[in-house]
């Protein structure tokens, strides 16, 4: 009898055991099973949280069904219990499993802010300011207090970041965003700088800097950035005035309007290249690299003059008569279309 008895006690823990081992297996089998979501989800993760409340989180925003499954698969699963902070993005047809592996990962969810070539850096703040996902340190910050903050106090701004596409996480901060632009225009400058041509009229990598904003601001057609240049660069040499209309308007400020008048042209500011010589005091605006290459090996050539056709390009003259020429045929009389800038449609870059 008592055998008897033994081997049905040993049959049901058999059964229950293979029962208990069957829901087990089930319930981790459900975390392998893709999520329907009608948009992406994004889950934030705060610093210090626990995985046990990590996983109550998910099944309270209806990304698993039953919480007991996550923490189980974080016990028998150490390593993918081990989650880092920040906000990540899960997306339609993600298993649980993937979701936990991306948090191991710290694959968080990345936003972008866009610095474009030829801004100022007012333009550079407006956009970080206006920028969502981003945490705003600088905001009432003065230019000197950013320019301390990167590691350059005391120096203007202007020209010293560099515009690119900047990814970020939502644990990052505005202040992040500028020492990283700051610290790419700084090693972007000085990789140009290590081959430049011989026998330029700059004494340091910052008047570089000065001439790449003039050139980024005169063109916006690629293929004329080197010819801008050597333009520039010859006048330089021979001591003749800059004479540029964007560093005129830069010194104008908010007295800007649209255009340029001959009394703005005749007004002395630190900035008018028609009443200073040699360059303004600082940049003008953010170049990218191709404008700073184009100012360290520009074209070769006579011309000491260009104007504007009105497609976006430039007619250069090596004469003040053939100047003069230009300027009568596509300045004075412009055509209905007339454009400084190149019509979107181009390879151009507006």
């Amino acid at each position: 009898m008592f055998k008897k008895l033994l081997i049905a006690g040993i049959c049901t823990a058999v059964l229950v055991g293979a029962g208990t081992g069957l829901w087990v297996w089930q319930g981790l089998g459900s975390l392998s099973k893709p999520v329907a979501m009608a948009e992406p989800v994004l889950f934030d993760v705060p610093g210090g949280t626990a995985f046990n409340d990590l996983a109550r989180q998910l099944q309270v925003r209806g990304l698993v069904e039953n919480s007991l499954w996550v923490r189980v698969y974080g016990r028998l699963f150490p390593d993918q219990a081990r989650i880092k902070a920040g906000e990540y993005e899960f997306t339609n047809g993600m298993s649980a499993e993937s979701m936990l592996a991306k948090m191991v990962a710290g694959d968080t969810k990345h936003w972008a802010v866009q610095f474009i070539e030829g801004w100022t850096f007012r333009d550079m703040r407006a956009a970080l300011a206006a920028t969502d996902r981003l945490e705003k340190l600088t905001s009432d910050w003065s230019d000197a207090q950013i320019m301390k903050a990167v590691g350059a106090e005391g120096e203007h701004p202007e020209g010293r970041f560099f515009p690119d596409t900047y990814l970020f996480t939502s644990n990052e901060s505005d202040l992040d965003l500028l020492r990283r632009s700051f610290r790419r225009m700084e090693t972007v400058l000085a990789e140009e700088w290590g081959s430049r041509a011989e026998g330029l009229p700059y004494d340091n990598t910052y008047e570089a800097l000065i001439m790449a904003s003039i050139v980024e601001r005169e063109t916006g057609a690629p293929h004329e950035r080197d010819q801008v240049a050597g333009v520039f660069v010859r006048r330089l040499q021979k001591g003749m005035r800059l004479q540029t209309d964007p560093t005129v308007i830069y010194g104008m400020g908010d007295k800007y309007k649209g255009r340029i008048g001959s009394r703005d042209l005749r007004t002395h500011t630190p900035y008018n290249t028609y009443r200073i010589s040699g360059l303004p005091p600082t940049p003008i605006a953010l170049p990218g690299r191709e404008a700073i290459h184009a100012s360290l090996h520009p074209a070769t050539g006579k011309a000491l003059y260009f104007v504007a056709r009105g497609d976006g390009t430039h007619k250069f003259s090596n004469t003040l008569a053939e100047h003069q020429k230009a300027v009568r045929a596509f300045q004075l009389n412009r055509r209905s279309d007339y454009r400084s800038s190149p019509a979107p449609d181009k390879d151009y870059k507006e």
